[in-house]
């Protein structure tokens, strides 16, 4: 995604019925999230894949402070006011705000930033993001989500719950995220480099590009790229431990 088109949105939800509105749609605990702490989160689909992702803050159980990319705000408000219509809370957007990157993860302010530095930073730290263009494609355990505190598989239900604890408790991605760089024009936002190499995130760098792909491993060795090193809390075994 390009500088001209890439922006962010910030939203308040405030209400009684704030904290158990978003336990019931988000992947992580919400009722465990420390207050003014920001994770990374989704919401999902009923096929488990991942709909909408949020840099969801929590001020205090009756107050919540969400960021979306820019281009999927709208689509997030009708979302939040469909299923939270008879929820005793409110949805307000209050606001363009502006990435960067501190101590490997992504915060927000009102202040403009380069928002170039802050994908390539976001890419080599493994902050995965979904927009628009990658709706409903990628799954929370292949972005590694759950290594980024924002699923936990010990609460109740959500949407696409079922699936994505199935995949946890039974099973085991066949691709995953995995931190690249390449020479040449960048690639698109879920273009197939392989047939096992799908691009979640990319941007320009060194006189090429470096992107967050989920592959299998193998199919990486066949490809012209460098595979980097992720942060060590992204760089285990996404599988469960047995």
């Amino acid at each position: 995604m390009s500088q001209e088109i890439l922006g962010f949105a910030q939203f308040t939800l405030i209400g009684v019925d704030a904290q158990k509105f978003l336990q019931g749609q988000v992947t992580l605990h919400v009722e465990r999230l420390a207050e003014n702490l920001t994770r990374y989160t989704a919401i999902c689909d009923l096929k488990g894949r991942i709909h909408f992702g949020l840099w969801l803050t929590k001020i205090n159980p009756e107050h919540f402070e969400i960021v979306t990319t820019q281009d999927q705000a709208e689509e997030f408000a009708k979302h939040i006011k469909k299923f939270g219509a008879f929820s005793k809370m409110k949805l307000e957007e209050t606001g363009q705000v502006y990435p960067t990157v501190q101590d490997g993860t992504t915060t927000f302010s009102a202040e403009t930033t380069d928002l170039d530095a802050w994908q390539v930073q976001a890419i080599q730290n493994g902050q995965a993001y979904i927009d628009q263009a990658i709706e409903h494609v990628f799954q929370p355990q292949e972005l590694r989500l759950h290594q980024r505190e924002g699923v936990h598989y010990d609460k109740g239900c959500y949407l696409g719950q079922e699936v994505i604890a199935r995949l946890w408790f039974k099973a085991k991605p066949k691709a995953w995220l995995h931190v690249i760089q390449g020479t040449g024009a960048v690639p698109v936002e879920a273009e197939q480099l392989h047939k096992s190499v799908q691009v979640v995130n990319s941007a320009a760098f060194e006189n090429g590009y470096v992107a967050l792909v989920v592959a299998r491993p193998d199919a990486l060795a066949e490809l012209d790229v460098r595979v980097l090193d992720l942060p060590e809390y992204l760089n285990g075994d996404v599988a469960r431990p047995q």
